[in-house]
C-alpha cells in the first residue's frame, strides 16, 4: 500500500491547527490566499479546517477544495471526530476537490478516556471501526489520529491502529497532543508502532506535535529516523499554545542535512536529491504572508525565517563570511527565497515593471489585487525615493488582507511635543455610510488615535498587543503595525504598513475592530455549534 517510503511526505495544517492560535483567526478569503501561497510552496496536503466547527469552517474547506484542490494541486484534508455528523460534513465540504482526504480522529490516553470522554478501551475500540469505515466509504483516502497518542499506553495504542487500518485507514498519525514526549521516548514510540503493529505496511505512519517543551522539530526528526513518513506541521510554526512543529525548520533541517537523512529513507547517503516536494525558496514569502494575515510577528532570532536568521553582527563572523560563506552560514538565504535588497523601482516606474518584479518575488495578482497594490505603491513612491523588495512585499501583502471594511477610516490628525498634551482627530465612515468625527487625549499620539476611534465605535475592547517594526533601514522606512484586541475573552489582530507610523497604527486598529465587528455581526445571525480539536 505505502508507495511512498523513500520521501517525507508534507502535511499543512496553518488553516486548522494553526488558526486555533489566539488572535489567528482567519475569514475565508484569508484561508484562500494562504491555501494558495501553500500549494505553490508545494506542500502535499493542506488540511484546510474542521467543517462541522463552524459555517464559516464549512465554506472555507469547501472554497479551498473548489478553487486549490486541482488535480495537479495539493491533497485537500478536513478534520472530523468520529461521528457521523462530523465526517458527513467533512466529506460535503471536500468534494469539490479533485484529491481529498478525511482526517478523523479519537482521543486513546486513559487520561482523555476517563476525564474527557467518559468512555472505556473497549468502546473505543468500538468506534473506531465504525467510523473508518464510514469515512472510507466516502472517499478512498482516509486518516485516523489516536489523540494524545504520545501518553497513551502503547499496547492499547497498537491495538487501535490495528483495528483502523484494518477499518481503511490509509495514514495513522501519531500526535504528541500536550508536547509532553523527548526526541528518544518519540522515536521509540513510532519504532515500537512499525514493530509490533501487523498491519502497518499498509498504511503511511505520520506524526503531529505542539512545541510546549520546546522539542517538537526535533521530536519529528527522530521519528522520520525510526520510519515516519508524513509530517504535520504549520508555517512558522503557528498553533495551539506554544505552536506546532515548525514547517520551514523541518524542511530545511531536511534540505540541509539530506545526506544525513538519506540512509533512514533506503537512499545512498550521497543522493542530493530533495527528501520531500517543498519549493524552498517560497518558504520566505509564505511565512511572510501567513504572519501578516494572521498579526503573529515572527520573533527575530527565529530559525530559517526570522530577520536575524541570516545577519551577522560579531566582527569574528562577519570577518569568516567575507572570506568564505560556509564559515558561519549552513544555508544560502536566497535557498528560502530571501532576496537581496534590490532598489529598483521608483515613483516614475510604470505598470508593467511593477508587475513583472510582483511575479518575479513571487507574487501572482489578479487585475483587481495589482490595481490595489499598484496605487499603494505610487503612494508610497512619492514619499520614498526608491522601493526596496520588502517595501514590495509590505505593500502587497496589507493590500491582500481580505478585512471586511465595515469601518473605514477617512482622516487621522495628530498634536504631540515634548511640552504638548498629545491629541487625536479621527473621522471615521460607519458600516451604514455616516461619517463620525471625535477627538481625544492619551498618553501618546498612538493612545490619542484609539481613544478617539473607541469613541467613535463604542465596542469595548482591551489593546492586549502593540508592536511596531521597520521593513527596511532609513528614516523613510516603512513601518509594520501589529495589534490585537481582546474582546469577551476572544482576540481580534489587526495589521498594516505605512510610511506615516501613525498611520499604520491607526489602519491596524480600525482593521483590528472591524474583524471584532464582523464577528459580533455573524454571532447575531448564525449560532452554529462551536468544536475544538486539539490533537
Amino acid at each position: 500500500m505505502n508507495t511512498e517510503q523513500d520521501r517525507i511526505i508534507i502535511f499543512d495544517t496553518t488553516l486548522r491547527d494553526g488558526e486555533q492560535s489566539p488572535g489567528a483567526t482567519l475569514n475565508v478569503d484569508e484561508k484562500l490566499t494562504i491555501a494558495r501561497s501553500l500549494a505553490k510552496l508545494g506542500v502535499d496536503v493542506i488540511e484546510a479546517g474542521f467543517p462541522r466547527a463552524s459555517a464559516g469552517d464549512f465554506e472555507a474547506v469547501q472554497k479551498i477544495a473548489a478553487t486549490v484542490g486541482t488535480e495537479e494541486g495539493p491533497v485537500i484534508c478536513g478534520l472530523a471526530r468520529a461521528t457521523h455528523e462530523d465526517i458527513r460534513q467533512a466529506a460535503e465540504a471536500l468534494k469539490p476537490a479533485a484529491k481529498w482526504r478525511i482526517h478523523t480522529f479519537i482521543a486513546t490516553s486513559d487520561i482523555h478516556l476517563e476525564y474527557k470522554l467518559k468512555k472505556s478501551r473497549k468502546e473505543v475500540l468500538e468506534i473506531i471501526p465504525e467510523m473508518v469505515g464510514y469515512a472510507k466509504s466516502l472517499t478512498p483516502d482516509v486518516e485516523f489520529s489516536p489523540e494524545d497518542a504520545g501518553r497513551s499506553d502503547p499496547e492499547f495504542l497498537y491495538e487501535v491502529l490495528q483495528t483502523a487500518i484494518a477499518a481503511g485507514a490509509t495514514t495513522v498519525n501519531i500526535p504528541d497532543t500536550v508536547g509532553y514526549t523527548t526526541p528518544r521516548e518519540f522515536g521509540a514510540l513510532i519504532r515500537g508502532i512499525k514493530e509490533n503493529v501487523p498491519n502497518i505496511d499498509q498504511a503511511i505512519i505520520s506524526v503531529h506535535g505542539h512545541n510546549d517543551l520546546g522539542l517538537a522539530v526535533a521530536n519529528f526528526l527522530e521519528a522520520v529516523q525510526n520510519g515516519a513518513r508524513q509530517l504535520e506541521c504549520t508555517i512558522n510554526g503557528i498553533g495551539e499554545r506554544a505552536g506546532n512543529a515548525a514547517l520551514e525548520e523541518l524542511v530545511m533541517a531536511l534540505y540541509v542535512r539530506r545526506q544525513y537523512y538519506n540512509p533512514f529513507l533506503g537512499r545512498p547517503r550521497e543522493s542530493d536529491a530533495p527528501l520531500c516536494n517543498i519549493d524552498t525558496t517560497q518558504i520566505y514569502k509564505t511565512s511572510r504572508l501567513v504572519s501578516n494575515l494572521t498579526g503573529m510577528m515572527v520573533q527575530p532570532n527565529k530559525a530559517i525565517v526570522g530577520t536575524n536568521a541570516f545577519a551577522h553582527e560579531s566582527g569574528i563572523h562577519q570577518d569568516g563570511v567575507l572570506k568564505h560563506r560556509l564559515t558561519y552560514e549552513i544555508m544560502d538565504a536566497q535557498s528560502i527565497g530571501l532576496t537581496k535588497n534590490q532598489i529598483i523601482l521608483g515613483k516614475h516606474s510604470g505598470r508593467h515593471a511593477f508587475r513583472d518584479r510582483l511575479q518575479t518575488l513571487g507574487y501572482d495578482l489578479s487585475e483587481t489585487e495589482l490595481n490595489k497594490a499598484f496605487l499603494r505603491f505610487k503612494e508610497v513612491a512619492d514619499k520614498k525615493k526608491v522601493i526596496s523588495d520588502l517595501d514590495l512585499e509590505a505593500i502587497v501583502n496589507d493590500e491582500m488582507q481580505q478585512v471586511p471594511e465595515l469601518f473605514h477610516l477617512e482622516l487621522v490628525q495628530v498634536s504631540c511635543g515634548d511640552h504638548a498634551r498629545p491629541t487625536a482627530t479621527v473621522v471615521l465612515r460607519t458600516p451604514d455610510g455616516t461619517e463620525l468625527t471625535d477627538a481625544a487625549i492619551g498618553t501618546g499620539p498612538v493612545d490619542a488615535v484609539y481613544k478617539a476611534i473607541n469613541r467613535v465605535v463604542n465596542i469595548p475592547n482591551e489593546l492586549i498587543e502593540y508592536s511596531v517594526k521597520s521593513v527596511t533601514e532609513g528614516i523613510d522606512a516603512m513601518g509594520e503595525v501589529t495589534i490585537r484586541l481582546r474582546h469577551e475573552g476572544k482576540t481580534y489582530s489587526g495589521h498594516a504598513a505605512n510610511t506615516d507610523i501613525i498611520v499604520a497604527s491607526t489602519r491596524a486598529y480600525v482593521s483590528a475592530l472591524n474583524r471584532l465587528y464582523a464577528a459580533l455581526e455573524q454571532g447575531k445571525r448564525v449560532h452554529p455549534q462551536q468544536t475544538v480539536a486539539t490533537h
